[in-house]
C-alpha cells in the first residue's frame, strides 16, 4: 500500500456503493461530494463514471488528508478539493445536479445535518439527486449489535456524534423538497439512501 492517507472501510465499501451510484447518477453531470475524507471514494467513482465531474470537499482542516490522492488522479473529470463546512451558509460552492456523502451524518452534530438539508432546500434544483451512505437506526432501534457498539464508541469520541434515526433524516429531506427513491442495504450494516428533489409540474399542460 502506498503512503497516501487510507481508509480500509472506504476500500471495502466502494464497489458496492458504485453499483448504486452508476444507476442513480446515470443522467447527472456533476457531483458535489461532502466530507470526502481520504479521497478514495472520489477518485474511484470519478474514474468509474467519466461522464461525471466530481467536486470533492471537506472541512478546511481536513484538506491536507484529502489533497494528496486527488492530486494524483489522472482523469480530467476531477475538480480541486474545496473547503466546505455545511454550517457556514450560504455555501461557497454551487449545488449541482448530484450530491454524495459517506459516513458523515453520524460524525457531524445533528444541528449540522439540519443545516445541510436547509441549504439544499434553498439551493437544489428540481431533479437533483442526493445519495448518502452510512449507518442508520430504524424505529429508534439499532439494526445490529455492531452498530450499537459503534454508537457507544462515537459518543466517546464526541458527544455530538451518533448514528442518526432514518425517520428524522428523511423528515429533514422531505422538508427540503427531497423524496426518498431508494433505501439500499449495504455491507457492514450500512445503508445507501437516495433522494431526489421534487420535479416541478409543467405549466400549461
Amino acid at each position: 500500500m502506498d503512503s497516501l492517507p487510507f481508509s480500509q472501510a472506504c476500500e471495502n465499501n466502494k464497489p458496492f456503493i458504485l453499483e448504486v451510484l452508476q444507476r442513480v447518477f446515470a443522467d447527472c453531470k456533476q457531483v458535489l461530494e461532502i466530507a470526502s475524507g481520504t479521497g478514495q471514494h472520489a477518485t474511484f467513482f470519478a474514474g468509474s463514471m467519466p461522464h461525471l465531474y466530481w467536486q470533492p470537499t471537506d472541512l478546511a482542516e481536513n484538506l491536507p488528508t484529502l489533497q494528496p490522492r486527488i492530486e494524483q488522479y489522472a482523469g480530467e473529470n476531477m475538480a480541486s478539493p474545496q473547503a466546505l463546512d455545511v454550517r457556514s451558509r450560504p455555501w461557497p460552492l454551487d449545488v449541482p445536479d448530484a450530491l454524495f456523502s459517506a459516513n458523515s451524518l453520524h460524525i457531524m452534530a445533528f444541528s449540522a445535518v439540519k443545516e445541510l438539508f436547509a441549504e439544499l432546500g434553498l439551493r437544489a434544483a428540481p431533479g437533483t439527486v442526493l445519495a448518502v451512505y452510512g449507518p442508520f437506526n430504524y424505529d429508534g432501534r439499532y439494526t445490529s449489535e455492531s452498530n450499537a457498539r459503534f454508537d457507544q464508541w462515537l459518543a466517546q469520541q464526541h458527544p455530538d456524534s451518533a448514528i442518526r434515526d432514518f425517520e428524522a433524516v428523511d423528515a429533514l429531506a422531505k422538508s427540503a423538497g427531497f423524496n426518498l427513491l431508494e433505501d439500499n442495504a449495504m455491507p457492514a450494516n450500512n445503508r445507501l439512501l437516495v433522494w431526489q428533489h421534487s420535479v416541478a409540474e409543467p405549466e400549461g399542460q
